[in-house]
């Protein structure tokens, strides 16, 4: 229970000092309106509550999307929690008023933020006040004043709190988006009724609780459960924040699995200093940029594709939409974006034709005496941001049998339209482009992906990398004595044995061409890497001594034909690797230094007697073994 207990005409059984609310405003100081039966006890208690505020951000670059408003200053205002309070709100039938102060406050601390325009504001409103009337109008109020739009409003709906009995969710819900708010299913997986309100709703967001995140990495059930709830979203064109984010474990775990967004201590901790909120947090950047030169990405591609379909503003009316259906003589459908960028769905021509052929139908629609508006039109479609998967763009859009295609994203501004067709063009030329650059004997990637390996590595003077280049001794006379069949298998064990342990500790390989092979590690220390080039060079000199004959195997070497002609024996087959150590904040460079440095390391390989030579960037030439 509350640590002081209100009377039903909202005073205090102890007087509290008078203390009028006046929250700080990026114009000054401005008085915020609150209802005249709340009392002084109610004024009081509200000029001690603040706002925190929590980024959450686009899972692939970093960018803000939106703020979560926290509630802070329960316990300085004498309440045991901020449900304690609330609860109390309720109890003395004063909880619509004070949610319509509270959100009012929240929008006019973030309308203090640069930019906020083009931001997105999360609020949590209570259940039990969310149908009430004056909680929407305190709130439209203050966005009108702020130069704020109800499309920057997003209502997280949680199923902590029932709705009342007597109030439909779902038309309450219809009504919030019919004013242009967004919705948010917050604490999603906590409830009993989940699916249906997601099933209802039709939300913009949905939220994973924190409960599904914690500990993702290492639990199977939890990747499986987020996994198909991330699936559903997407099917139904709901963009997806990962709550509670706390480790990098978790955030590989939530982008590998497609969420969206994401929200959490990792990123940034609520504060109530908005001057220490960013709207670019470069570090989640930089760990997915790595993830994607890891596994690849196919922006380029999807980018091609794209049909850049002009869409409408939420703002527009009826008439300048029939307007744009009439120049559009190719488009049955066009997508329908808010005040910041971000799209809302699709406005279809088949769902106005009950209009469009009727005699006064399209007079009626235009007419705003009326009330239509372009809101009542909108069809979800699914979205996906451009750095997705193609083949994960395709799933989402194969799900969703009704959908015209994938509206595409990026920082969760609208970038275009992906229909079937051009979908269809892009996993097509995301496999003539792999085949094309994928050695045909061993799969593995070849040189295009070698050298954006390379150039990346150079760009990110963050990170420390190392570069092992791998060539086979004595294969000429091997090839000779053995035959090319037989020169293709050592080709393909060595290819075997690289793969094994690039998969066992994370790094890429590529294949040069031939007897050449190429690997890049990244954030390992180069002796460790050292470890691990010695490794797979021992291993490879151990089994590939099986493709050879007993006596030859026993003599340790071979008799065969020089590039001169003569007969002379050769060693049983090693391999040579070279290895380039970049350390973190290394010096510009080019692809072309690189392979220089690594022709000269290769000579020097050759010499040792171990077969293996080591140099970072910034001493090159002071080549040293391993």
């Amino acid at each position: 229970m509350t640590m002081l207990q209100l009377d039903q005409a909202g005073s205090m059984a102890r007087p509290f000092p008078p203390s009028p609310l006046r929250p700080t405003h990026a114009k000054g100081p401005v008085p915020l309106a609150v209802p005249p039966r709340l009392g002084r006890a109610w004024l009081d208690i509200l000029s001690k509550l603040d706002f925190a505020f929590q980024p959450i951000v686009n899972i692939h670059t970093g960018y803000c999307g939106g703020y979560e408003a926290l509630l802070r200053n329960t316990t300085e205002a004498g309440f045991a929690s901020i449900g304690d309070f609330f609860d109390c709100c309720h109890a003395q039938g004063v909880l619509p008023a004070i949610e319509g102060v509270l959100l009012a406050k929240a929008a006019r601390k973030f309308a203090t933020m640069p930019g906020a325009a083009k931001l997105r504001l999360f609020l949590n409103a209570d259940n039990r006040a969310l149908g009430a009337l004056p909680v929407l109008q305190a709130l439209k109020t203050c966005l009108a004043e702020e130069g704020l739009s109800e499309t920057a409003v997003t209502f997280e709906v949680s199923e902590r709190h029932p709705f009342p009995l007597t109030l439909d969710p779902t038309q309450i819900i219809r009504e919030l988006k019919r004013d242009a708010f967004k919705i948010a299913i917050d604490d999603f997986g906590i409830g009993f009724s989940g699916l249906q309100l997601l099933y209802l709703a039709e939300p913009e967001y949905l939220k994973i609780d924190r409960f599904f995140i914690a500990g993702i990495a290492t639990d199977a059930k939890k990747k499986l459960f987020l996994a198909n709830m991330v699936n559903v979203a997407h099917v139904l064109g709901i963009e997806v924040i990962a709550e509670g984010v706390e480790t990098e474990q978790e955030f590989f775990s939530c982008k590998d699995i497609g969420c969206d967004l994401v929200q959490g201590y990792m990123i940034q901790h609520p504060t109530q200093e908005t001057a220490q909120l960013r709207t670019h947090y470069p570090d989640i950047e930089k760990l997915s940029r790595r993830e994607r030169r890891q596994k690849g990405s196919d922006q380029k591609i999807i980018f091609e594709q794209i049909e850049r379909l002009e869409p409408l503003a939420a703002t527009s009316d009826m008439r300048t939409v029939f307007a744009r259906f009439r120049d559009a003589k190719n488009h049955n459908f066009l997508p329908v974006v808010d005040n910041a960028g971000e799209p809302m769905g699709l406005i279809r021509e088949r769902d106005l034709k009950e209009f469009t052929y009727s005699t006064y139908g399209k007079e009626i629609i235009c007419n705003k005496n009326f009330g239509y508006k372009i809101t009542h039109f909108i069809a979800r479609c699914p979205i996906a941001d451009v750095h997705t998967p193609a083949e994960k763009i395709l799933e989402i859009f194969s799900a969703n049998a009704s959908s015209e295609g994938v509206i595409i994203v990026e920082n969760l501004k609208y970038v275009g339209f992906l229909g079937a067709h051009a979908l269809l063009k892009v996993i097509n030329e995301k496999n003539l482009a792999f085949a094309r650059d994928q050695n045909p004997l061993t799969k593995l990637p070849g040189n295009s992906v070698i050298h954006g390996l390379v150039t990346e590595a150079l760009a990110d003077a963050d990170s420390a990398y190392s570069f092992a280049y791998f060539d086979f001794d004595n294969f000429k006379p091997f090839n000779d004595k053995y035959g090319f069949r037989q020169g293709d298998r050592a080709i393909l064990l060595f290819a075997e044995i690289l793969t094994r342990e690039a998969q066992s500790h994370g790094f890429a390989v590529g294949h040069v061409g031939g007897d050449d092979f190429f690997a890049c590690f990244k954030g390992m220390d180069g002796d460790a890497v050292g470890a691990l080039v010695r490794a797979i060079s021992l291993q490879f000199r151990y089994e590939v001594e099986s493709f050879y004959d007993a006596p030859d195997r026993a003599a340790g070497f071979i008799e065969a034909h020089d590039r001169e002609g003569n007969i002379r024996r050769f060693p049983l087959l090693t391999v040579s690797a070279a290895q380039l150590d970049l350390p973190s904040a290394h010096g510009p460079s080019t692809v072309e230094e690189i392979s220089w440095l690594i022709a000269e390391l290769k000579k020097g390989a050759k010499a040792n007697p171990d077969k293996i030579c080591q140099a970072t960037l910034i001493t090159a030439c002071d080549s040293r073994p391993i």
